[in-house]
């Protein structure tokens, strides 16, 4: 099955920014494009808006005049829903409200011809639930833009229930002619990337309720050290907090309340007081004018210990011995820690540095400091540190020295399990795995959406088998341990992973 004939009318109902970025899309692809809303002169103003970007794009070069004015020749506004008859494809994109699109699209079915493919462009919603109300439900698609729907490369191509294999793969091809990079997936609350990006937010969320750090700090680390674009409390200010908090509760709401998925009540309080983000003035931060950027915790400079042993394997901090030694660092080596098990840095004083591993330091009989996980240890410009009780301010100022000799700024946060990356990639890693294991969509398109959807500094499933099934298995298990309620419970994927592994490992070593 091909993609939808530059020459076939692509018709978009509703008329808000979504529905303006997908006629663009559309537009600049080749096609006639209809656009109608229910209002009378929405549809106008919005053909008028559309016109005034191709003119922003030909005024920096983007797109040339004539381009611009053949684009604007075959863009029409539809007064009428019967004006879209001849259309070869309906995007939707009106208000979340699930009788209102089942609504729209039974009254299309009675226009448009038998072989126009009806989408819907819906975040929340069950792309089944929006066709059920069909005679036809077959030739109905989910096609999830992203927002800004011109500059974002990803588009969910989404099958409900009785989508048939045609329209699905017609959708596909579509997108992928439209210069996007569209992705495959089932019918499942959230998706793709609403579904497995659910922990990004609630980890961050649950520190904050925790006190292991302020927001700005939390940001922070998942940025400088998790490699993150944004951090989660910067990034749900700019999405707004009750539309990110209203995801998060259709999410949780859909999967019967699954505790993976529990709404955040520091999130709540802040949405019913008004603070939704940028386009309040306030969320998590200020953003009147004057307001001071948001400042993380950061450790004062420290001296660095002239000597460090290091016992065993790190694994996933395995650079760290390198990084201390271009640092000037003495490293002493030692391999009599138990082979499989994660190693450790051990300062003068005899304190111990340990990559976290989903328990609290304080559990430990020993003086020892966690450090959490990097997406990489030579590019990361910042470290968390988190101590136990017993390790003394003069080994914790050593320990900041270390981190700060290789060049990284620290933050020392309280002692919680999992620390900050650590949690949040574990969480992700499982969720991803998850839903590859239940067909909601295949690996790569998984990783595909994740790094484009919310420019993910890579993949969680690629992250997962570089982290290690056992080792990812291992930290969630110690979570579950210390927050015994189900949310950190892993999936049956990742331990089927973790023992596949283990069982490869202890085949190769025979």
């Amino acid at each position: 099955m091909t993609a939808i004939e530059r020459s076939r009318v692509v018709a978009v109902v509703g008329t808000g920014t979504m529905g303006q970025g997908i006629a663009q899309v559309a537009l600049v692809a080749g096609h006639p494009v209809r656009l109608y809303d229910a209002l009378p002169g929405r549809a106008q103003q919005a053909a008028e808006a559309v016109g005034a970007r191709l003119d922003r794009l030909t005024e920096k070069g983007r797109l040339d005049a004539g381009a611009r004015d053949s684009a604007k020749a075959r863009l029409l506004p539809a007064a009428e829903l019967s004006e879209l008859a001849d259309a070869a494809l309906v995007v939707e994109a009106v208000l979340e409200q699930l009788a209102v699109k089942q609504e729209l699209f039974a009254a299309l079915e009675e226009i448009v011809a038998d072989d126009c493919l009806l989408a819907t462009n819906t975040s929340s919603l069950s792309v089944t639930a929006v066709a059920g109300a069909l005679r036809r439900p077959g030739r109905f698609v989910g096609l999830h833009f992203f927002n800004p729907a011109p500059l974002l490369p990803l588009v969910e191509v989404v099958s409900g229930h009785a989508t048939e294999e045609t329209a699905a793969t017609r959708a596909w091809a579509t997108a992928a002619a439209w210069g996007k990079t569209p992705v495959r997936c089932a019918d499942t609350p959230g998706f793709i990337v609403n579904r497995v990006a659910r922990p990004y937010y609630a980890e961050a969320l649950r520190l904050y309720e925790e006190r292991a750090a302020d927001p700005a700090t939390i940001d922070a680390v998942l940025r400088e050290s998790g490699g993150f674009r944004m951090g989660p409390f910067e990034l749900t200010d700019l999405i707004g907090q009750d539309v990110n908090e209203a995801v998060t509760r259709s999410v949780w709401e859909s999967f019967y309340q699954d505790p993976k998925f529990t709404p955040s009540l520091a999130q709540r309080r802040l949405v019913e007081s008004g603070g939704l983000g940028r386009k309040s003035g306030r969320g998590w931060f200020s953003y009147e004018d004057g307001a001071p950027a948001p400042v993380p915790h950061t450790a004062p400079p420290a001296d660095p210990p002239s000597s460090v042993v290091v016992q065993g394997e790190l694994f996933a901090a395995g650079a760290l011995p390198g990084l201390i030694e271009e640092a000037g660092i003495e490293v002493i080596r030692k391999e009599d820690a138990v082979p499989g098990f994660p190693g450790w840095l051990e300062l003068p004083c005899g304190t111990r540095l340990f990559l976290t591993d989903g328990e609290a330091a304080d559990n430990s009989d020993l003086r020892l400091i966690h450090f959490d996980l990097a997406l990489d240890y030579r590019t990361a410009t910042r470290i968390a540190l988190a101590p136990s009780a017993t390790v003394a301010e003069e080994s914790l100022r050593t320990a900041v020295g270390l981190f700060q000799a290789l060049g990284k700024r620290v933050s020392v946060i309280a002692d919680v399990p999992g620390m900050i990356v650590g949690r949040t990639v574990a969480m992700l890693v499982d969720f991803a795995l998850d839903a590859e294991a239940r067909g909601v969509a295949a690996a790569e398109d998984i990783d595909t959406a994740m790094r484009l959807g919310v420019n993910y500094p890579r993949g969680p499933l690629d992250w997962g088998a570089e982290l290690g099934a056992d080792r990812t298995l291992y930290l969630l298990e110690r979570l579950h341990e210390e927050y015994p309620s189900g949310r950190y419970a892993a999936s049956q994927a990742l331990r089927r992973r973790a023992a596949a592994e283990v069982a490869s490992s202890e085949g190769a070593g025979s």
